[in-house]
């Protein structure tokens, strides 16, 4: 297993030692450790092929934050910052004090990253992919509603990524990660299937896990419908979206059903729990902190603090068997530590895994490649595992 950026150390996989100098270190630190990153690359197959986009990143030159860091990311990257800061412009009342419908109709990370741009006369440029909404079945009367996005360029049949979006199983739609679907589609050349799964608290546990199979294994069986090969179908998906990608795989394997040749999971939620270094590290961080992950967990899986289930936490589950795994964090994420720890039961499971930590950014980096140079990078890198796991 390759886990890189931050490096592990024997019962500490985040290394909290680490962080500590981090934060002493300041900016110079952070310089060292994306410098140790570019000239480590040769080690990975196809990672040459990741290099900052010039275009992208003369843009977020542009924008600055307005205000000093925060005291809980000292060394965060002045781009992130300044979405933050776009965000915490709005004065949004915390989610945890809110409905779960009243906290859907609020500004999100994906509002601030659009209003910064369009502030400063930045217009992304567009996938080159087809986008087609349809519904397929799960078990109820409404059906499933998913997106596609089918790369323009080729014939096909095309590889399948089943993708599905972050928000804590409650809040976010397909329009919140649409950069990110549409961006692995043209990225990969795979048609990329973004889930609606149903959300909590009107559907709680295990709603959203069975919705994520039944979109997963209607994939598997209609992939013709779609133009799609099915022989190269992996899973994708952010935060809660990550649980889900490694979840549908293990439902697969335990209900027969042909497993994905790749798994993505972008900082996943991979223990049932608030509990670890980097809850305590990043206790008020954005766009995601411990609260609000206690509002998450209250919502979709009541009984979460008495009651354990493998298909939330990930690391108390039997992973052998699984495909091999690629697993993004971000450095300013409660839910880091746990990335590191899935990564190692991985490992142990005996199943190729491999993880990368991106400097300077929070929860939620992954889909901003219009403005951030660590999110075109961790698509790129994806994109790069993806490819290797779809070639015949």
């Amino acid at each position: 297993m390759k886990n890189n950026l931050i490096p592990k150390m024997k019962g500490m996989p985040d290394a909290a030692t680490l962080q500590k100098q981090m934060l002493k270190s300041g900016r110079l630190l952070t310089v060292l450790f994306m410098a140790c990153f570019l000239l480590s690359c040769d080690e990975i197959p196809g990672l040459g092929e990741i290099i900052p986009d010039k275009d992208t990143t003369a843009k977020a030159d542009k924008i600055k934050p307005k205000g000093p860091n925060p005291e809980w990311a000292p060394n965060i990257d002045p781009q992130m910052l300044a979405v933050i800061e776009q965000f915490q412009s709005y004065n949004v009342t915390p989610y945890p004090m809110l409905t779960a419908p009243q906290a859907r109709e609020e500004p999100n990370f994906h509002t601030a990253l659009v209003d910064l741009l369009n502030k400063n006369h930045i217009s992304p440029k567009s996938a080159n992919v087809s986008v087609k909404n349809m519904t397929i079945p799960n078990g109820t009367d409404a059906g499933l509603l998913v997106r596609t996005y089918t790369p323009n360029n080729g014939t096909g049949p095309f590889p399948v990524i089943v993708y599905y979006h972050g928000g804590g199983w409650v809040i976010a739609n397909l329009n919140t990660y649409e950069p990110s679907a549409s961006a692995l589609a043209e990225k990969t050349g795979a048609i990329v299937v973004s889930v609606a799964y149903r959300q909590a608290p009107e559907h709680m546990f295990p709603a959203a896990h069975e919705d994520a199979f039944a979109a997963y294994k209607w994939v598997r069986e209609h992939t013709a419908e779609i133009n799609g090969n099915p022989d190269k179908v992996a899973t994708a998906g952010e935060s809660a979206g990550g649980n889900l990608s490694v979840a549908v795989a293990l439902m697969a394997k335990e209900r027969g059903v042909a497993l994905p040749v790749h798994i993505l999971s972008v900082y996943p939620i991979a223990d049932g729990d608030i509990e670890s270094p980097t809850y305590d590290m990043y206790v008020e961080s954005l766009f995601l902190n411990k609260p609000l992950m206690k509002w998450f967990f209250d919502l979709y899986k009541p009984d979460w603090q008495t009651e354990t289930n493998p298909l939330i936490s990930l690391i108390h589950a039997d992973l052998s068997g699984l495909p091999e795994t690629t697993i993004i964090n971000a450095e300013i994420d409660p839910l880091r530590y746990e990335g590191a720890v899935l990564a190692d039961k991985l490992d142990e499971a005996g199943v190729s895994v491999e993880r990368k930590v991106y400097i300077g950014v929070t929860h939620e980096f992954f889909g901003m490649n219009a403005l951030l140079e660590q999110a075109e990078d961790a698509q790129k890198f994806a994109a790069v595992r993806l490819k290797e796991s779809f070639k015949d």
